[in-house]
């Protein structure tokens, strides 16, 4: 028997996007909210049956009433089953929106760091999950966990870091995967969707996050849904994200500063949040940034301009005159040469604006 699942996490509602103006702000956190509109719409008109939604959906434990009630509206309105793990963000106590809120009877939260099992014979399938209970969970909830051979499909949902550099958030290994005999594991902690894969016979996956909230969550972000059946899952990445964080770089060798940004302009540039990094060689003058912020800001929804560009060696070559410039730059030069490449960087700063100063020009 095959199923529709739909797997997602990590949604960060009422995130404080503390690095955009203050209406930016508020509209990217309603526009989280209609998120929420658009997932339970998005699982009726394809026919999810289950949706295991891996934890972190709120941001912290202080959350809008008006975010909550947006969740469990949405959630509501799905025509389907709908399982939820607590991650460290959003994790189960007594005075959680999880605890103190009405959730509909479609929607089952798991409340203990034990791992519960919740049979649908229905839909020929146990959902297996558990729940951060604080900010931190270092014991590895699945450690020790095998799900058994009774015929029905095996699912779970987890919030977990199989990345570990310190067991604070629910250590998960390859091998505790492989000893799961779990037909599908979904993972919630990592923001970054990075393929479907396999441990032992079971398939496990990060969704990563929905919607994109700085500019190291790049690119494309969405939710995985496909089909599940015993010993077999097809399930596939689908981007859902209003809008896209984007790092471009503009190299202005040869080139203006507008020509260079114009280049690697996006078509999508009203509704992105890019950052425009300026690279290669410019003149003594170097970038006007405020000047290329004020012209091409309103042509993005949100744009951060950055100057890791570096003077060009014809400019260094003046060095040799016999003048108060010449003097300058030589000193420079050997600080530069004997510096590392943060030392370069501030080493060709201060040329900037030593030679703005010698040629009374503002910078």
């Amino acid at each position: 028997m095959s199923i529709k699942i739909l797997h997602a996490a990590d949604f960060h509602l009422d995130s404080a996007f503390a690095a955009m103006t203050g209406e930016q702000a508020k509209l990217r956190r309603r526009e989280s909210r209609r998120l929420l509109e658009r997932l339970s719409n998005y699982v009726n008109q394809n026919d999810v049956q289950l949706v295991l939604l891996a934890g972190d959906l709120f941001d912290g434990a202080v959350t809008y009433r008006e975010t909550v009630e947006a969740l469990v509206d949405a959630l509501g309105g799905m025509r389907a089953r709908v399982f939820i793990a607590p991650g460290n963000h959003d994790f189960y106590s007594a005075r959680s929106p999880y605890a103190t809120l009405a959730w509909p009877e479609n929607v089952h939260i798991f409340k203990t760091r034990d791992i519960e099992r919740v049979e649908l014979p229905e839909l020929g399938c146990a959902v297996y999950g558990a729940a951060f209970t604080d900010a931190s969970q270092e014991r590895g909830l699945l450690d020790g966990f095998t799900a058994p051979d009774d015929g029905l499909l095996r699912l779970m949902v987890l919030h977990g870091d199989m990345n570990a550099a310190e067991a604070r958030y629910n250590p998960v290994t390859r091998e505790q995967i492989a000893a799961s005999n779990l037909d599908y594991l979904a993972l919630g902690h990592t923001h970054q969707f990075g393929g479907v894969l396999t441990a032992g016979k079971t398939a496990y996956a990060y969704s990563g996050c929905p919607e994109g909230r700085g500019f190291d969550e790049t690119g494309d972000k969405g939710v995985l849904c496909g089909s599940a059946e015993r010993g077999k899952v097809d399930i596939k990445f689908v981007p859902f994200a209003k809008r896209r964080y984007e790092v471009l770089f503009a190299d202005v060798t040869d080139k203006t500063p507008a020509e260079a940004l114009q280049s690697v302009m996006p078509e999508t540039a009203a509704s992105d949040l890019c950052r425009v990094i300026f690279t290669g060689a410019t003149d003594e003058h170097g970038i006007d940034i405020k000047s290329i912020e004020e012209r091409f800001a309103p042509d993005f929804f949100h744009l951060e301009l950055r100057d890791e560009t570096h003077i060009r060696e014809d400019v260094w070559a003046r060095a040799q005159e016999d003048s108060l410039r010449g003097l300058f730059l030589r000193e420079l030069r050997t600080k530069y040469d004997a510096s590392d490449e943060d030392g370069r960087a501030r080493v060709e700063r201060a040329a900037r604006f030593g030679l703005a100063a010698l040629d009374r020009r503002d910078v």
